[in-house]
């Protein structure tokens, strides 16, 4: 079973439920101890106030206003622009959040290894893109016998090298397989990540597929945000170049008669970066029949953040999309402050156990003094991040003291999920509900 046109992907719905018959206990270090014992409906029901009803610093939260909004724009604007997504899951790892997204469209999830897979399927994912090579014996054992439990589960993997091919081709043979599994021709770049370098070499990974009697090639992918982080001219173009040339190899397959049946040929770009670029390439410049279904796998959009994305996004505080409104950044960590050994600096309670450093530090935003409603905090800089302190720059009329909380935007939030097993939704400082998430 390949690629269906019209078949929509589906969770498990008592999976689902089990998330919200979870109670809440020690493992969760930032919930109020009153919560304790409640499951995350019953607790979530009683709407805990953030800062009134016991929850422990530091803390992320995720906006409930701004998740919606950034759901629903990224819905609207992948139907209107003729392109499906199958978003990455592994930004979130959070189920309930892969159901909204399917939900409002989304064609399948995206994974990106063998623990992800049976993660995915623990939640009935009925449609997965594993965006990257699959070589190891026992994941390939058990995607087998997953495949042919489960006639209605579709599954698709990049491949990149004959050497891949071979080695895919001779454990399903010997386990016996029923079922052929999909790939697709992953093309690469030089200064990218994984993919064949060049046409050539994408050529003879296609034919490799099309003779393997294992494998059923289906159609092509690749990633252009490991090419640029800017979005300059020269960045814009040699993402819309490295797409071309995704959309020229997946015509050249087809000449040479190795996709094999399928509904429609799948092709598939597209972080949360460029996906402007890549939606502008995979829709046009294909010959006349040729059915081909573009599919997007941004995941960050979901948060989208106060750092990497804002700058770099396609709907970000500098939107290359017209007529459609921009992203919100949905994440907030809260942090105390707990000492300020000199006038110009302050340590908070919170580090690199907590949020994300990677693509830039936190960026505080919001004052919130005990027992005052928050107001903007402007002039402040956090400079370095240890394990559990972050040092906060103060100018010289800092209104900060011991006692305060700050509140603080977040860059990249697939490092951030990652910290917080679960995540309070909140609708101002009221908590309305809880994501849990697997890592």
């Amino acid at each position: 079973m390949g690629p269906t046109k019209n078949a929509a992907c589906t969770l498990d719905a008592a999976a689902l439920d089990t998330i919200h018959a979870e109670r809440i206990g020690w493992q969760f270090r930032s919930t109020p101890s009153a919560l304790s014992g409640l499951t995350l409906d019953e607790a979530a029901a009683s709407r805990p106030k953030l800062f009134d009803d016991g929850f422990l610093g530091p803390v992320v939260v995720l906006d409930a206003e701004a998740l919606d909004h950034n759901l629903r724009t990224m819905s609207r604007w992948c139907a209107a622009r003729g392109v499906q997504l199958a978003p990455h899951g592994k930004t979130t790892m959070a189920p309930q959040l892969w159901a909204r997204q399917i939900e409002l469209g989304a064609w399948g999830l995206t994974a990106a290894n063998a623990g992800h897979l049976r993660i995915y399927r623990a939640f009935g994912v009925s449609r997965i893109v594993l965006a990257n090579q699959l070589v190891d014996p026992a994941a390939l054992r058990w995607l087998a016998a997953e495949l042919d439990a489960h006639p209605d589960f579709e599954f698709s993997c990049w491949i990149d090298s004959v050497h891949g091919v071979e080695l895919m081709t001779r454990e399903l043979v010997a386990i016996g397989s029923r079922r052929k599994v999909d790939v697709l021709v992953e093309l690469g770049a030089e200064g990218g990540r994984t993919g064949a370098r060049d046409t050539a070499t994408a050529l003879a990974v296609a034919q490799a597929a099309h003779e393997s009697p294992a494998l059923r090639l289906i159609g092509t992918g690749g990633y252009e945000g490991a090419l640029s982080h800017g979005t300059d001219a020269e960045s814009l173009a040699l993402v819309k170049s490295y797409v071309d040339d995704i959309r020229s190899l997946t015509i050249a397959l087809h000449d040479k008669g190795f996709l094999d049946d399928t509904e429609q040929i799948v092709v598939t770009a597209g972080g949360s970066a460029y996906f402007d670029q890549v939606a502008d390439s995979l829709t046009s410049g294909w010959p006349d029949g040729l059915d081909v279904l573009p599919v997007l796998r941004s995941g960050a959009y979901l948060t989208h953040d106060d750092g990497f994305y804002r700058h770099i996004s396609p709907l970000g505080e500098s939107p290359r999309i017209d007529g459609v409104g921009t992203f919100r950044p949905a994440f907030r960590a809260w942090a105390q402050v707990t000492s300020m050994p000199s006038p110009d600096l302050a340590l908070l309670t919170l580090g690199k156990r907590d949020a994300s450093f990677d693509e830039g530090m936190p960026e505080p935003q919001l004052l919130r003094k005990p027992g005052q409603a928050q107001e903007p905090l402007a002039g402040h800089e956090v400079t370095k991040l240890n394990d559990q302190h972050a040092f906060l720059v103060l100018p010289a009329d800092s209104p900060v003291e011991v006692g305060d909380w700050i509140g603080l935007g977040l860059s990249h939030p697939c490092t951030v999920f990652d910290k917080w097993p679960l995540i309070p939704l909140v609708d101002g400082e009221t908590v309305v509900g809880f994501v849990r998430t697997y890592f």
